[in-house]
């Protein structure tokens, strides 16, 4: 028997990485995801969104009764395991699940309307490419307790101010579809099947697959083959119920009154079992195929389905990936969100280290937004300076022996060709301030 056993030596020694499809973020990209983030929270403040944390791990049974357990997330995309327990655990593979068992668990639904957001990673298991990743990162907004059209708008009216804030609301574009009531729905299914049925011989292996199971999804088929063929298959948007139409006929007017532009895809669908009604998605031409996003909709039964009382609710999300390498391809990244220090303070000699230390803290205390760095580890002037110009900070400050015994600071603009000078304290203090003019 040929045994090929690692040393313990071997183990240690070999190259440790990310998993695939897993990626680390790095200082020069996080700025960039705080500055998003940052438009974000401010956004959802506006509006009045509260902020909800649910864990990254759930029961598996949650994902299979809301998602769908004929959805691809669910057959092929989950990273569910079993615990020590037996029990059998899944990584959160979107959120929207997590919310409504949140706001069951926790009583935020009785009686009560609740306008909810949410950020944080989320997993599925499937081919990375750029943009799209095994964990990724998601923000989403969940509302619950409103039936009407109003809301379904807000959202979307929501979504379109932060791409209005990023700059990016030129290059993105609206489309909209309803799904009408469940009864709607199975009626169409019904008509769906037949017209599939006699083009059978015209389906690849996942439309035969979901034929019976999930026959709407083959409507969202990315097969250039079948183009044609889904092209005149039924619409469900000819086959609404009255009440159904009426909703999305309201939504449509509030939409075409505060002038948000759209287009109506009846073929868009969503790939997660729980919507009703409205659905919609911002798509972009700039990232290729992977053009979503943000999307959501209405999904009046899943509250009632994982064991709530009957409750509208309405929600997208959106992928912080997807929308961060949109900005940056566009080039939408404003040089603020690029800044980390507003100042480096140098220190030149052994006794100046204890001086600088001290200035930093006092003007930190006297500027609590300013942004500052005191050099550690000593060097020459050369070396320090050079430290100050990589840190991006906008303003060197220099403690010498000279300055410590004038009761000076000297100051040196990095940015722009101007005299280095000598300021007393309450001076730097004025030309540091936020509310002083920048050249």
């Amino acid at each position: 028997m040929n045994v090929n056993l690692q040393s313990p030596s071997n183990i240690v020694s070999s190259k440790l990485q990310a998993i695939r499809g897993m990626n680390d973020l790095l200082p020069e990209q996080s700025r960039l995801w705080q500055y998003f983030e940052e438009q974000v929270r401010r956004l959802m403040a506006r509006y009045g969104y509260l902020e909800i944390r649910t864990p990254m791990l759930e029961q598996t049974a949650l994902f299979k009764r809301s998602i769908g357990e004929v959805t691809d997330i669910v057959e092929k995309e989950m990273y569910t395991f079993e615990d020590r327990n037996g029990d059998s655990l899944t990584l959160r593979p979107e959120g929207t699940a997590s919310v409504v068992r949140a706001a069951i668990e926790n009583g935020l639904l009785h009686n009560q309307t609740q306008r909810l957001w949410y950020a944080g990673p989320m997993f599925r298991h499937e081919r990375p490419q750029k943009g799209r990743y095994r964990q990724f990162h998601q923000i989403g907004v969940e509302t619950f307790g409103l039936t009407g059209p109003d809301i379904d708008a807000e959202v979307i009216l929501m979504s379109a101010r932060l791409w209005q804030q990023l700059g990016l609301y030129e290059h993105v574009q609206l489309e909209l579809n309803s799904l009408g009531s469940a009864e709607a729905r199975a009626a169409y299914r019904r008509q769906l099947v037949e017209y599939f049925e006699a083009h059978s011989d015209q389906l690849d292996e996942d439309a035969r697959r979901r034929l019976h199971s999930n026959p709407m999804r083959i409507l969202d088929t990315k097969n250039p083959d079948m183009q044609a063929l889904v092209e005149g298959a039924p619409k469900l948007i000819d086959h609404l119920d009255t009440e159904s139409q009426t909703h999305f006929d309201q939504l449509r007017a509030l939409l075409d009154t505060i002038g948000i532009e759209y287009v109506i895809n009846p073929r868009l669908v969503r790939g997660l079992d729980y919507y009703d009604r409205t659905v919609f998605e911002w798509t972009t031409t700039a990232l290729g195929s992977q053009g979503t996003v943000c999307a959501g909709g209405r999904y009046d039964g899943l509250v009632e389905q994982l064991g709530g009382r009957a409750t509208p609710a309405v929600g997208f999300a959106m992928g912080v990936e997807r929308l961060i390498l949109l900005l940056e391809t566009l080039a939408l990244i404003p040089e603020r969100a690029h800044d980390t220090l507003d100042a480096y303070i140098m220190a030149l000699g052994e006794d100046s280290a204890r001086h600088a230390l001290a200035l930093g803290e006092q003007l930190r205390s006297r500027l609590p937004e300013l942004r500052v760095q005191v050099h550690c580890g000593g060097g020459s002037f050369k070396s320090q300076i050079r430290r100050a110009d990589r840190s991006g900070a906008r303003y060197a400050l220099i403690l010498g022996e000279e300055e410590q015994r004038s009761g000076m600071i000297g100051i040196k603009d990095l940015r722009n060709e101007v005299d280095q000078q000598m300021l007393d304290f309450e001076t730097l203090i004025t030309t540091l301030s936020p509310s002083a003019p920048r050249v």
